[in-house]
């Protein structure tokens, strides 16, 4: 029974981590807005909203097994109100991630963004909203796992505890490598697209998804790696030149002299 117990509580600790790592990623490119002060108290408050919606949601479980029976019809298919949710809120993260994506990409000089836009408000208002999609996500899919809320809970809250202890890396990290944030961004805008369609009843298996985030992680790395050897390879010929110049001129100033 412990075995099974375990078993259990690794799948869904793994399951809770991978859709954090998405929300922290979220998170970090939203909080980047706000004054440096700012950043770590409100990305700490998301991932605090994300844990109360989750353990909220499980204990909700009757009501949010409800929301998989079909109540409406669009285009000749029953949709849900979890696949509305997945619809709406994958569609937000598609056209906010591509927004951000493009303002990083095209604009030739940094302009101030509207009080509004970068208000404290209002980035907590679009982590509670993202938050919201990925719990019902996470959550009906670690009740259709586990039936024990125990083991359930004690997954969200460890995977949450995981998520405080790297949330800062993995921000500091995607600011400092912008192939990184390229790569974040373009995660979210192909993440975005696979809940719209997974809420329109296409299942496709995010595995993919993964597989490819990890290539494109492992290609950066590798470029990364690459820049640093470079630059510490021109870094070495410009130390040995600079002796060698120094040298000539020494020498030319010697010939002056004895002219």
């Amino acid at each position: 029974m412990y075995v099974d117990y375990l078993a259990s509580f690794s799948m869904l600790l793994l399951l809770e981590v991978i859709l954090g790592v998405d929300n922290i990623i979220f998170i970090s490119i939203l909080v980047e807005k706000l004054p440096v002060r700012l950043r770590s108290r409100i990305r700490n408050l998301g991932i605090g909203l994300a844990v109360l919606t989750r353990i909220g949601l499980v204990f909700s479980v009757t009501w949010l097994m409800s929301l998989t029976e079909p109540f409406v019809t669009v285009f000749d298919r029953g949709l849900s109100g979890k696949d509305l949710i997945l619809i709406v809120g994958g569609a937000f993260l598609l056209v906010k991630s591509f927004k951000e994506l493009l303002g990083w990409l095209l604009a030739k000089e940094k302009k101030e963004k509207s009080a509004l836009e970068n208000s404290v408000t209002m980035i907590v208002l679009q982590i509670i909203a993202i938050d919201a999609v990925f719990s019902f996500d996470s959550v009906i899919t670690a009740v259709a796992l586990v039936h024990n809320v125990e083991i359930i809970i004690a997954a969200i809250v460890i995977s949450a505890i995981i998520m405080l202890a790297v949330a800062e890396k993995i921000q500091i990290t995607i600011n400092a490598y912008p192939g990184l944030k390229l790569l974040a961004l373009l995660f979210l805008i192909l993440l975005g697209g696979l809940l719209v369609v997974e809420g329109y009843g296409l299942h496709v298996d995010k595995s993919y998804l993964y597989v490819a985030l990890a290539f494109g992680l492992t290609l950066e790395i590798c470029h990364i790696l690459l820049d640093r050897q470079l630059t510490r390879d021109k870094q070495s010929s410009e130390h040995v030149q600079a002796p060698d110049s120094q040298l000539k001129n020494s020498n030319a100033l010697s010939g002056d002299l004895f002219q």
